[in-house]
C-alpha cells in the first residue's frame, strides 16, 4: 500500500493517506488481478465510472469473471484497498486507473454495503496468508478517492492525462523488484542449511581406510550445492539494480520505465523458477542414507 500511495497519490492525498498507512492506522492490500485476467492489464472489467452530479465514482463488478481474485490479506485482515478498475466518463473507457477505497467498518470489520468479498480458502503454499475475492455492487467512492499524481479527473469530469501512459504501472514494478532479493534470500536459507548439514554429516569412505567423510566432499554434492550460492549472490546484486531502478523512476526519471518493467518482468519469471528448483536441490541433497534432517 505505501508504494502505491507514494508513487500515485498527489500531495494532498498522500498527506492524508501515508501516515494512516505508516501508523498502521489501516491495513491495505493491492487489488488489480481478476478471475478472468490474464496478462493484459487493460482487459479488466471492474469499471469506476465517474458522476459529475454526485462527484463519486461508482465501483462495479459487471461479471463473475470480475471478481477480484488473490489480493494477499485480503481475505480477513485488509480495511482498505487499492483497486484498479478501467475509469468510465461519459461512456468513454479511459483504461485502468487506481483508486483509494475503504472496503470494511474500521469499527465493526465488516465489509461495507455493496461490497462481498471473503477468503478464496486453501492453496498450495503460503496458506498464512489470506488471499481474498472482491466484488463490487455498485459501490460509490468521493471524486478524491482516484489517485492523483499521475492522472487527474477535475469535478467537472475534465480527464487530464500523465505524463507516461504506464506510470500506474509503478506499484507492480516495486513488488517484481523486490521480489528478486526475495528469492535470494530464500534460496540463501536453503543453500546455508544445505551446506552446513553437508560439512557436519559424514557417510562413505573416498579412500578405503581413511574413515567416513563430510558429504560435502563429494563432487556431486558440491555441483548441486555451490551453484545455489552463486545464483543467490547473483539476485541479491539484480535485486538491488532493480531496486535502484526503481527509486530513479520514483524520483520522477520516467525514461527507466520502459527498461525497469522489461528488466523485472523477465527476472521475475527466471528467478523465481531458478529458486524453487534450487531449493528442491537443496532438499534433496539433504536426503542422504541414515539420520534424516528436517529441512523445513
Amino acid at each position: 500500500m505505501i508504494p502505491t500511495i507514494l508513487n500515485n497519490a498527489d500531495e494532498e492525498q498522500k498527506a492524508e493517506w501515508l501516515p494512516k498507512a505508516q501508523n498502521l492506522e489501516f491495513i491495505g492490500t493491492y487489488a488489480q488481478t481478476e478471475l478472468g485476467h490474464g496478462t493484459n492489464l487493460r482487459s479488466l472489467e471492474t469499471t469506476a465510472t465517474y458522476d459529475p452530479k454526485s462527484q463519486e465514482f461508482i465501483l462495479h463488478s459487471p461479471t463473475t469473471s470480475a471478481t477480484k481474485w488473490w489480493p494477499g490479506n485480503l481475505g480477513k485482515v485488509a480495511n482498505v484497498t487499492v483497486v484498479v478498475a478501467r475509469l468510465i466518463i461519459g461512456g468513454k473507457n479511459y483504461g485502468p486507473h487506481p483508486f483509494f477505497v475503504p472496503i470494511r467498518d474500521p469499527t465493526t470489520h465488516q465489509s461495507l454495503p455493496g461490497i462481498i468479498l471473503g477468503d478464496i480458502g486453501p492453496k498450495f503454499g503460503i496458506n498464512t496468508v489470506s488471499n481474498g475475492f472482491l466484488i463490487f455492487d455498485n459501490f460509490r467512492i468521493p471524486r478524491r478517492n482516484m489517485f492523483m499524481k499521475n492522472a487527474r479527473l477535475e469535478a467537472d469530469g475534465t480527464y487530464i492525462s500523465p505524463k507516461h501512459a504506464k506510470l500506474a504501472y509503478g506499484t507492480m514494478v516495486y513488488v517484481r523488484a523486490t521480489m528478486i532479493r526475495t528469492m535470494s534470500n530464500l534460496l540463501g536459507r536453503a543453500a546455508t542449511i544445505a551446506i552446513r548439514y553437508s560439512v557436519i554429516r559424514k557417510q562413505g569412505e573416498i579412500e578405503a581406510g581413511k574413515g567416513e567423510v563430510q558429504i560435502i566432499e563429494y563432487q556431486t554434492q558440491q555441483y548441486r550445492l555451490l551453484p545455489q550460492v552463486a545464483r543467490a549472490w547473483a539476485y541479491e546484486f539484480a535485486g538491488r539494480y532493480t531496486r535502484k531502478l526503481y527509486e530513479q523512476f520514483l524520483a520522477g526519471d520516467f525514461e527507466v520505465l520502459p527498461a525497469l518493467h522489461g528488466i523485472t518482468s523477465g527476472l521475475k519469471a527466471v528467478v523465481t523458477h531458478q529458486t524453487a528448483l534450487g531449493i528442491e536441490q537443496c532438499r534433496m541433497a539433504c536426503e542422504i542414507t541414515g539420520p534424516k534432517i528436517v529441512f523445513f
